[in-house]
């Protein structure tokens, strides 16, 4: 028959909607955004094989893929039955279809065959690079209000695939990133998936290209660069922080409400997770936290509401004596802490007052989980929008502490260094403000003292104020970091403790 319509081709192919698993060369495409293009659709196809056929059926939100061979299109489906495609914010759902090729000669399907017309003739000339895409991409971000660290990257582009390496750098007054895959196919997959995505809500927009090289060589493990499948590269002896013009204005308190990531193991909490389990969050539209992944390959934030900065803090070691100071100073980690308070009835629990929503946000999605004392933590979002001191007269046995004035907060100084500092807990810890007259057996033996184990030690080659050292479980880091961060080595020198990225 000839002319048909869309409505009557669809009716020819509604069959589809049943979801059948016999494999065929034709894949049944649905819930695709109302603005998508043809060669958005087309593009899903190619890194498994060429295209034959397209139909579009916009009215429908659907489409259909001919695949040149039925092995082609198994591989597809096989594929993203693990990874569903997300375009737009759009999670796409593909499935075999019951037909076996499609015939669509003389449908009104022109602008379909058109794209399909333009691919075939790139690939006839090798021109097309989403062909064998690159496994490498290029990613610049921008409008960056909030940092975008080497960890942050990795976190979000792992939930498509392995991660092999990572480069970052600035160019032309933007911060930029090389990222490499495994393969062509899985960066095809990212770039569609995270391209035009903002990591926090209304900024640091992701850019994504494939990029002309096809490996990516790291010479040094630091902040700046990473060979994952090299674990044994130096680390060029420095922690340097991320530097960008539009830092020193991008930490006034108030400049953006913003949720940023949560984590970066399957121990936090969901996407940027990550516990695998993951939020739609409508409130924020074109925000990676509102970008939704079905299942355990789901992407997202914990997104937390603008002034709700209290957080609950249970499963604390009733059998350890936990008090306000140690949790400001763990807590002080990710964020300036204003108040502590330990309940009364229920010292398992605490609430502990961040200075922000997003500083609220990045200590839970790094310590929930962690162990402390044996015990994991448990952080969710108290109900309180502010933690209440004791009323005049009132003593509580100093369960409660306001800690608004201490001279301890790490983020109260605008672009601060610990803003692109911040990492999940470590076995390896950061130490600086070391006096020249302290050494090795020095902090050695003061981070032995309280029963832990010492496995490693280094100075920095270049400045020996600074120092890594790596103690016998990330449990052992936590407390020995709570106990040792401020401790007065002399000569005026308090010395600064945090989580390091960089192994030993």
């Amino acid at each position: 028959k000839t002319n048909n319509t869309e409505k009557e081709i669809h009716e020819k192919f509604k069959g589809d909607i049943r979801g059948p698993g016999v494999p065929s060369r034709v894949i049944h495409v649905r819930k695709l955004p109302n603005d998508i293009n043809e060669a958005e659709v087309i593009s899903l196809g190619l890194p498994f094989g060429a295209v034959t056929n397209l139909l579009m059926l916009k009215a429908k939100n659907q489409a259909f893929i001919e695949m040149n061979s039925e092995d082609a299109a198994q591989t597809m489906v096989g594929y993203y039955s693990t990874m569903t495609p997300v375009i737009r914010n759009h999670p796409i759902y593909i499935q075999f279809s019951n037909h076996k090729e499609l015939k669509t000669d003389n449908s009104p399907n022109q602008r379909a065959q058109a794209a399909l017309q333009a691919v075939s003739a790139s690939q006839a000339t090798g021109l097309d690079a989403a062909v064998a895409p690159s496994p490498v991409l290029r990613v610049v971000v921008e409008n960056l209000f909030y940092p975008v660290t080497l960890d942050v990257l990795h976190q979000i582009f792992s939930k498509f695939g392995t991660v092999l390496r990572i480069i970052t750098f600035t160019k032309n007054n933007q911060f930029q990133a090389l990222l490499q895959y495994p393969d062509g196919l899985t960066a095809q997959h990212s770039k569609l998936s995270l391209d035009g995505q903002n990591i926090y809500n209304a900024c640091c927009t992701l850019r994504i290209s494939f990029s002309k090289l096809t490996s990516l060589n790291v010479k040094y493990n630091n902040d700046k660069s990473r060979d994952y499948t090299r674990p044994d590269l130096p680390t060029g002896d420095s922690q340097p922080a991320m530097e960008h013009p539009a830092m020193t204005a991008a930490f006034t308190p108030g400049i953006i409400s913003a949720s940023p990531y949560a984590g970066a193991t399957h121990a936090f909490p969901p996407p940027f997770t990550i516990q695998q389990a993951g939020l739609t969050v409508p409130a924020l539209p074109g925000a990676l936290a509102s970008l939704s992944l079905p299942g355990a390959a789901r992407l997202g934030f914990h997104p937390l509401p603008a002034g709700h900065c209290v957080l609950l803090v249970s499963n604390l070691n009733p059998e350890v004596r936990i008090t306000p100071h140690c949790l400001f100073i763990l807590f002080g980690v990710y964020g300036d802490v204003m108040r502590v308070k330990i309940l009364f009835n229920k010292k398992e629990n605490a609430l502990v007052q961040m200075s922000d929503s997003t500083q609220a946000q990045l200590a839970m999605s790094h310590l929930n989980g962690q162990r402390l004392h044996g015990k994991p933590l448990r952080i969710t979002l108290s109900k309180h929008t502010s933690v209440q001191l004791p009323r005049e007269g009132h003593e509580d046995q100093g369960l409660t502490k306001d800690y608004s004035s201490s001279p301890l907060h790490r983020f109260k100084k605008p672009g601060s260094k610990n803003y692109s500092n911040i990492f999940p807990p470590s076995a390896t810890l950061h130490l600086s403000n070391i006096p020249p007259s302290v050494v090795e057996d020095d902090l050695k033996m003061l981070f032995g003292s309280s029963g832990a184990m010492v496995k490693a030690f280094k100075f920095f080659q270049k400045d020996h104020k600074m120092a890594l050292i790596q103690m016998g479980s990330v449990e052992e880091a936590i407390e020995s970091l709570i106990e040792f961060h401020n401790h007065d080595l002399g000569e005026n020198h308090h010395l600064r403790v945090s989580f390091s990225k960089s192994s030993i």
